[in-house]
């Protein structure tokens, strides 16, 4: 944890993710991602020297039925307020809607759920866990499915909702949250479609190319945030959105 932590407050001093008094909603889904990520955001606030505090916010997609006690306990133990928020995300995707690709339908409702919650709570920033390898294989799950080269920012401020959403993890690999989540209460993901998608077919196609050519998902990485390499990584500091 502790080199990514480092990580962490590279990214926060970087990307000027923060500002003096900032109150950051964590969303929390219980993944090993967002549990790292409060992980390390708790533990860098300790001693980073643009001070802020943490909320963390887990949106139930079934209504109240998931059960959050581990998560909130380890919450609790952390020194970080819990907010659950009940939602009938799953019901209307899978029940009603019957979505055959329910991913970015979900994702968007997940997170205006998320924003809600955090401008509420008077949160002026939302952290999200995307790591380094969902920033590569969001440009490759644009290129294939949309015909566009795209990635998200490391910061985005969603002007209509007027909140700022950072990216703490975008120098963190998936390997490195898979060995720091191994002592962390991580809920298992109950998704009918989880492993069953685009994303995940990028996924398998990007370990793929790296057990062939080793090292080069960080050149790809490496590739898309550094500055005089390209210029898919859009406004790194700061991105407006306005959805």
């Amino acid at each position: 944890m502790k080199q990514i932590e480092g990580k962490v407050r590279k990214a926060l001093h970087e990307y000027k993710m923060l500002e003096s008094g900032d109150k950051i909603a964590v969303g929390l889904s219980g993944g090993k991602d967002s549990l790292v990520l409060l992980t390390a955001l708790s533990k860098v606030a300790k001693y980073n020297p643009i001070p802020y505090d943490l909320v963390a916010i887990s949106i139930d997609m079934h209504n109240g039925a998931t059960d959050f006690s581990k998560i909130t306990a380890y919450c609790n133990g952390l020194g970080v307020e819990h907010k659950i928020v009940n939602s009938q995300i799953a019901e209307l995707l899978f029940e009603v809607r019957k979505e055959k690709n329910p991913c970015s339908l979900c994702a968007k409702m997940r997170r205006g759920a998320l924003n809600a919650a955090a401008k509420e709570l008077g949160c002026t920033k939302v952290a999200l866990g995307h790591h380094a390898d969902d920033l590569t294989e969001t440009l490759f799950l644009s290129l294939i499915y949309e015909g566009r080269i795209s990635t998200f920012s490391a910061v985005t401020y969603l002007n209509k909702v007027d909140i700022t959403v950072i990216r703490p993890l975008i120098l963190v690999t998936e390997a490195e949250t898979i060995k720091a989540s191994k002592s962390l209460p991580v809920l298992h993901n109950p998704c009918p479609a989880n492993k069953h998608t685009e994303r995940e077919y990028v996924k398998q196609l990007l370990n793929g190319i790296e057990k062939k050519s080793r090292g080069a998902k960080l050149r790809m990485h490496r590739a898309i945030i550094d500055k005089e390499r390209t210029n898919v990584f859009v406004n790194t500091y700061k991105d407006v959105d306005n959805e």
